[in-house]
């Protein structure tokens, strides 16, 4: 059991191994390119797909589209004309409702005039050249 073991072991060659690529690998790395090369061609497909789906959309989507916009422009419109009526009706509201106009809204829709001003009637006939000439 003690026994003296030598003190050079016997070395073993080590063995080189050579990169050569087998028959079976380039077979592996072979096919590994068709199946990318299939992968890309799927993914492409899907995408067509999904474009065309989107194209499909937006051609049945864009005359809707166009027809609300026509909508809103009317729409626009007459909120412009209701507004500037508001607007006017607002102006006449505080003119007639207002109390330092109320002469003059009074002499508007009463046909009163003050005693220091008189009616002038303008007919076809007269010009206001002849006018001022009859004025006493």
């Amino acid at each position: 059991m003690n026994a003296i073991q030598p003190s050079n072991p016997e070395l073993q060659p080590i063995q080189r191994r050579r990169n050569v690529i087998s028959r079976p690998h380039r077979h592996l790395r072979q096919r590994s390119y068709q199946i990318m090369a299939l992968e890309t061609t799927v993914k492409i497909g899907v995408n067509l797909a999904i474009s065309a789906a989107a194209i499909s959309a937006l051609t049945q989507l864009l005359p809707h589209h166009w027809t609300g916009q026509e909508k809103l422009r009317q729409l626009r419109t007459e909120v412009n004309t209701t507004q500037e009526r508001v607007n006017n009706l607002r102006a006449e509201f505080d003119q007639t409702f207002d109390s330092r106009q109320a002469n003059r809204v009074m002499q508007q829709q009463g046909n009163l005039i003050p005693l220091n001003q008189k009616r002038i009637v303008l007919t076809n006939q007269t010009t206001p050249a002849e006018v001022r000439e009859y004025t006493p």
